[in-house]
């Protein structure tokens, strides 16, 4: 089977006896052309199933209209809402979005950094994979001069704009609300604390419990990747500990998921015996029994503040700005499984 060959503007050209220029000016809608001549253009294009290179048109005018969103994955509620709102905003603007995942994974970061660059995007938006430590990619984008704007997760080191919630403070607030219920002994399963977001929310969580003069031991701090499975088996963990805490707060909703069914397997009560809080607010902490305490990361505004400021950037590129830092309140969801005073 012989590949079929890809029609360019210069076949259609052939085919109406004018010139390629003219071709081209008539798909882009060029007031210098007639009606009629763009009609016949648009007809011989139909017909030949003419492709637009965008790539050869980005280079010509040195803009394409893409930006490029890396994730870690879109499967979670919080990341699939910045990206509907990223894309709402910018698509308002005439840009189209490129949306590609690390799936937690540096190796795959990099190969989708190099994929936006190679697609000659106008800019990036990206929140970083846990296994990510060496900038180096991240410093790649910077050096071609294309905005770089970092949410959830970036690291300060970058000096580039970001957008996030206040982790220090998101903890210090769980903890606080535990010390209420009575905990008096809390552990932490957490990100691992190379990552920005993360060690922010140790630094909260050991803060809080210093300032409670609650145990802070490190077989109650814990690290993980934060899934499902990390959560159960940190809890398991936890529970064969000769002193067992009375509360977890679990630095992700998937993971608290995951500790809740170690719990509910090992006869624990949630509440009473072990309160557990979670952090995202996915739509499914609301829906199990007992229902997760947990904190809204306002995913909505993190979008639509990150798509904002990439615009800011591309309507003065070569004016020096005031880097753009939003940190935004986080608010505590209370649920069944902390409120031990309900």
């Amino acid at each position: 089977m012989t590949n079929k060959k890809k029609s360019t503007i210069k076949d259609i050209a052939n085919v109406l006896n004018i010139s390629p220029a003219a071709v081209s000016k008539a798909l882009h809608d060029d007031s210098r052309i007639s009606d009629k001549t763009k009609e016949a253009v648009k007809e011989v294009a139909k017909k030949l199933n003419y492709q637009p290179n965008h790539l050869a048109s980005a280079l010509r005018r040195g803009k394409s209209n893409l930006v490029g969103l890396i994730v870690p994955r879109t499967n979670s509620n919080f990341f699939s809402s910045v990206i509907q709102n990223i894309e709402e905003v910018l698509n308002k603007k005439g840009y189209n979005i490129i949306i590609t995942q690390s799936n937690e994974s540096f190796k795959k970061e990099c190969s989708n950094i190099d994929t936006l660059l190679f697609s000659q995007v106008d800019g990036i938006i990206a929140s970083m994979a846990n296994e990510t430590v060496d900038l180096d990619y991240y410093e790649k984008i910077k050096s071609k001069g294309i905005p770089l704007i970092l949410f959830d997760r970036g690291e300060n080191d970058l000096n580039v704009d970001y957008i996030g919630i206040n982790d220090y403070d998101s903890s210090h607030m769980i903890v606080e609300h535990l010390v209420e219920q009575g905990c008096k002994r809390i552990a932490h399963i957490g990100g691992y604390r190379h990552t920005r977001i993360f060690n922010n929310r140790v630094k909260g969580y050991v803060d809080a419990i210093n300032k409670y003069n609650l145990p802070l031991e490190n077989e109650l701090l814990i690290e993980s990747s934060l899934t499902i499975e990390d959560g159960k088996k940190q809890m398991q963990q936890l529970l064969a500990l000769e002193n067992r805490p009375d509360a977890v707060y679990v630095a992700a909703d998937y993971a608290a998921l995951g500790a809740l069914q170690a719990l509910e397997e090992a006869h624990v009560r949630v509440p009473e015996d072990i309160a557990l809080v979670g952090f995202g607010n996915e739509p499914f902490t609301a829906l199990v029994a007992p229902s997760i305490t947990t904190v809204n990361q306002h995913s909505a505004e993190i979008g639509k503040q990150a798509a904002l400021t990439f615009l800011e950037r591309v309507k003065t590129p070569n004016k020096k700005q005031t880097l753009n830092k939003v940190i935004l309140g986080a608010e505590l969801i209370v649920r069944d499984s902390s409120n031990k005073k309900r």
